[in-house]
């Protein structure tokens, strides 16, 4: 290569030099400037120097689900905005975060359990009354009006064979009705007979006795009365000498092989018990001795000034050792629950308007958060809101530790809201229509009774408010008053209101609340 040539192309690559420089200046001070901001990627979370910057977001979730996560701004899958997190947001030493050291939480005692998971056995104490078995009572009445001559079962509790003798009756239509039956064999009248008889056996006159009456050829004027079954006197009502009417009852026959026993279950507690559950019980005066049984009945109403159901057990008793009227202490295997997430009775904190267990985040840190308790089975809590699988709770010391986190806390609520007012009223103004997808996005205020803050949101017209809106009368920046339902996955658009028309369209009624 020649000196003129190697000149040339030293000249050539300068001019080129020059050309980039003279480029680069010209964006690094006119178009970069401007177009920038359009393109930048937000939230980075580092510095000029490559280092975190505590003031950029860390990422951003949606407000709904947490779970949601992207690493810039955009809508969540309901349309929301989606909201950033920082990093002092990630630290655990959010306002109400309680921060103790290792000396003090054991010089406190403070134990934490894991929230479990699973079906619950239920199981419900209570006490009952050992009673007759009912079904086989056995009620004695006189099919007669009459006196009574001598009474052979002379106190409650006495033990009477079948066939043993009861009383005995003098009743003037008795010794007729004898007189009619001997009246009847003498006049050897075959139809007159098989009357007469009858009329007896109606009268409760043994076949025995009636061939005793035959064979003897008079009437007696004391009928006696024998047991109908076997078992022990109860409620005897009669003595000698009385007059005794067909409606009255004499006394009450029960055998005891086999005993109910009526327990009495509260309101809250009668859903856990079903037919055939099976029954354990014990009694003060048979220590160490657990009878076996099962639920036979469950009453179909509630007490009215107890308000406590009545259930009736069954249980065998072959040596007689249960006694009408004691007093028993009852336990009755329930049925499961469903498989919830459940924490220790004692970790959950009751106050007038809310429900707060204390979390354990680890490292001494501790934070109340407000939960929603379902039923309570033996020594454990249903959690139907508020934690999730692999929480720990306080379960001692609690209430010290939620007493420092409320002074200056923002309790992770379960708003009371959410449950009772599936739909709220807000204000918005409308950015943009898709009337082929019937779905408006728009810029809405605060929604006070679901926690939500003031963000941009697209949302779908509901099938009810489609037939009586015209979608085509909306206009980008128009100002409405819309209910919106929260009910569902996504946020739904129930009845739309414009201020200078006459009512909201959509249905159901009402205005803004």
């Amino acid at each position: 290569m020649t000196a003129i040539e190697a000149m040339k192309k030293i000249l050539s690559t300068l001019t080129i030099l020059l050309i980039g420089i003279a480029a680069g200046h010209l964006i690094s001070t006119q178009l970069l400037p401007k177009y920038l901001p359009q393109f930048a990627v937000t939230g980075s979370g580092e510095s000029q120097d490559g280092t975190a910057d505590a003031n950029e977001p860390l990422y951003w979730v949606a407000p709904m689900d947490a779970n949601y996560r992207r690493d810039k701004p955009g809508l969540s899958p309901m349309g929301m905005e989606l909201v950033p997190v920082y990093a002092e947001d990630l630290n655990g030493d959010s306002p109400g975060t309680v921060k103790i050291s290792p000396e003090v939480v054991n010089n406190l005692g403070v134990r934490s359990a894991e929230v479990g998971f699973g079906p619950l056995t239920r199981r419900v104490d209570t006490v009952g009354y050992v009673g007759f078995d009912e079904d086989q009572l056995q009620h004695i009445h006189s099919r007669l009006p009459g006196w009574i001559r001598k009474l052979h079962v002379r106190s409650n509790g006495s033990y009477v064979e079948k066939g043993a003798p009861l009383y005995e009756l003098y009743s003037p239509q008795l010794v007729n009705a004898q007189e009619e039956y001997l009246t009847a064999l003498r006049s050897r009248n075959q139809l007159l007979q098989r009357s007469a008889r009858d009329k007896l056996r109606a009268l409760d006159v043994s076949v025995s006795q009636i061939r005793t009456l035959a064979r003897r050829g008079r009437a007696q004027e004391a009928v006696t009365v024998y047991a109908p079954r076997a078992g022990y006197v109860n409620e005897l009502a009669v003595r000698n000498g009385m007059f005794v009417k067909p409606e009255m009852s004499m006394m009450t026959l029960g055998p005891l092989d086999q005993v109910w026993v009526t327990a009495e279950l509260f309101e809250r507690q009668a859903g856990a018990v079903r037919v055939g559950n099976p029954v354990q019980m014990q009694l003060d005066y048979a220590p160490g001795r657990v009878w076996q049984g099962q639920v036979d009945y469950i009453y179909p109403t509630l007490d009215a000034k107890n308000r406590t159901q009545r259930v009736r057990l069954r249980f065998a008793n072959e040596d007689g050792r249960l006694k009408p009227n004691m007093f028993a202490r009852v336990t009755i295997a329930g049925t499961d629950t469903a498989s919830e997430l459940h924490i220790p009775a004692e970790a959950l904190i009751r106050t007038g308007n809310q429900n707060r267990v204390v979390l354990a985040l680890g490292e001494g840190r501790f934070k109340s958060i407000a939960v929603m308790p379902g039923e309570r089975v033996a020594d454990q809590v249903l959690i139907l809101d508020g934690l999730e699988l692999g929480d720990r709770v306080v379960t001692s010391a609690q209430f010290l530790l939620d007493s420092e986190s409320a002074v200056n806390s923002d309790l992770k609520r379960i708003s009371s809201d959410e449950v009772v007012f599936p739909t709220a009223w807000v204000e918005a103004e409308i950015i943009q229509i898709d009337p082929d997808n019937q779905l408006l996005r728009f810029r809405h205020g605060e929604v006070t009774r679901w926690g939500m803050p003031q963000m941009v949101m697209i949302a779908p017209i509901a099938e009810s408010l489609q037939q009586t809106l015209d979608i085509y009368q909306l206009t980008p920046g128009l100002k409405v008053l819309m209910q919106l339902d929260g009910s569902e996955t996504m946020v739904r658009i129930v009845q739309l209101r414009i201020p200078d028309q006459a009512g909201p369209r959509g249905s159901g009624s009402g205005g803004a609340k």
